[in-house]
């Protein structure tokens, strides 16, 4: 047996801890290298559960929803889906666009479930998403088109919190007809 002040003693001491070393270096490295599952961002997570309740929706109507390979009644399920006849919703933007929704299709529905209170997200999301263009249109900075409605952003945030948190609870309930959770 060598000892461990000798020369071939440390170098095996040296060559071992290094081994070692290099062992958990390699081992952290692959734990560090392995990609983490990213948090989904919350236009998907709100997509995919506007999704799965305009699917059950339309299901639930005996209709096929889009995308599922058959359009056998294709007019049938554009008006189950976004409604029919006059819409009852309207908002007039500054630019003299006029942006109208129905408030009776699986898609209303659904936003009435996600964000709480559907005619009021439409107006207010409708307003939000043109702030820009009112800017350019009233030719006034951004900054002011938004000070100006800071009310709507304000109202567009709180519903957009409440969107998601249903969102998460409508993902995480297993869908009633049986079919398996995505």
């Amino acid at each position: 047996m060598t000892h461990p002040r000798t020369p071939t003693a440390r170098r095996r001491a040296a060559a071992t801890l290094l081994a070692g070393l290099a062992l958990l270096a390699s081992v952290l490295a692959g734990c560090a290298s392995r990609p983490q599952p990213r948090p989904a961002a919350p236009d998907d997570v709100v997509k995919a559960a506007t999704r799965r309740l305009t699917d059950a929706c339309l299901i639930r109507r005996g209709l096929t929803p889009p995308g599922s390979g058959r359009a056998a009644d294709q007019r049938r399920v554009t008006d189950a889906l976004f409604g029919r006849g006059r819409p009852e919703l309207s908002v007039t933007l500054p630019t003299g666009y006029v942006v109208r929704a129905h408030s009776d299709g699986c898609l209303a529905a659904a936003q009435q479930r996600l964000y709480g209170d559907q005619p009021r997200w439409f107006r207010t999301s409708v307003i939000v998403d043109n702030l820009v263009p009112e800017a350019g249109h009233t030719h006034r900075s951004l900054a002011e088109v938004r000070a100006r409605h800071r009310a709507e952003i304000a109202d567009w945030r709180r519903m957009r919190a409440h969107a998601l948190t249903a969102a998460a609870t409508v993902l995480n309930t297993p869908p009633p007809t049986g079919e398996p959770r995505p």
